[in-house]
């Protein structure tokens, strides 16, 4: 099977590579600078050169594809691009007879638009992938664990052993490790029988501010504390990452979780159903807490 990736660059979709690679898949990536040809080569991929505005691009890069795994890139200057780079990937994929879409929505879709580009764009995709005529599945993941990896975290962990998220300490969230996620999308690239389905996806665990601080205290062998990072801070630190107009839309989306009179659902109670269809090894949240030790002591 030949699989195309978007999004592979980051960690979002990278451990598609590597998924996909286990189950015998030759393995293409897509990357709009040359620049990550070494990395993606070195994960398992071909990589090719594509710009997901570039609607011809994306027809002459889809030819002889079987499977695509899809992701509409979380830091756009204008988020409200990310539908019409969806769209052309979809166009594309149709125009080749590409046997199935799996996109990775980078969260739990709302059950209508927020008046938050980067997550109203979502909407249209769905209701456009839903009526364009190409098998799909859609994977929707909880909250990435990797998250927790960025410096607005480890800079606590490090220098006061904190672990920092700006959310307040009673809203529960079932983080998901990315290679998790990487595993049901390849799964669900599989498996042309559950085309035109949706699946909400999480950890094992659904953790409010205390417990997360629990998981790291265990699974960094010393006491860590939660810290409610206000989603102002929260915005100034990322916007060094990500630049000031991504950073404020993703400031803006917490300051809304945080407003909210009951706290939306980021955990799936029924996992093992999706389990059941999708078989996937789950990590437990102190065993990624481990794995990453180094970088939040060190």
């Amino acid at each position: 099977m030949k699989v195309l990736v978007f999004g592979a660059t980051g960690s979002q979709q990278f451990h598609v590579i590597g998924e996909a690679k286990n189950k015998g898949a030759e393995v293409y990536a897509v990357t709009s600078s040359e620049k990550n040809f070494d990395k993606l080569k070195n994960a398992g991929a071909i990589p090719v050169l594509g710009d997901m505005s570039d609607l011809e691009k994306m027809k002459e890069i889809t030819k002889g594809i079987d499977t695509i795994a899809l992701l509409i890139p979380v830091s756009l200057p204008n988020p409200a691009d990310g539908f019409q780079l969806a769209k052309n990937v979809i166009d594309a994929a149709k125009s080749n007879d590409v046997k199935m879409i799996v996109w990775n929505t980078s969260g739990y879709l709302a059950p209508k638009k927020i008046g938050i580009p980067m997550e109203d764009v979502k909407i249209d995709t769905k209701e456009y992938l839903e009526n364009a005529g190409v098998p799909y599945v859609i994977i929707e993941p909880s909250i990435y664990a990797e998250n927790l990896l960025a410096p607005y975290t480890t800079e606590y962990t490090q220098k006061e052993r904190k672990v920092a998220y700006p959310t307040p300490e009673n809203m529960p969230i079932g983080f998901i490790a990315s290679r998790d996620v990487s595993a049901f999308v390849v799964e669900a690239l599989y498996k042309p029988e559950l085309s035109g389905q949706s699946f909400m996806i999480s950890g094992l665990n659904n953790l409010k501010g205390n417990d997360l601080a629990e998981k790291f205290s265990i699974g960094l062998g010393e006491k860590i504390d939660f810290y409610a990072m206000p989603p102002q801070e929260f915005g100034d630190k990322l916007s060094i990452l990500v630049g000031e107009e991504s950073a404020r839309g993703v400031q803006g989306y917490y300051e809304m979780l945080a407003s909210l009179p009951v706290y939306p659902t980021k955990f799936n109670p029924n996992l093992q159903e999706v389990l059941e269809k999708l078989p996937v090894k789950m990590t437990p949240m102190e065993e990624w807490v481990k794995m990453h030790k180094e970088i939040f002591i060190n």
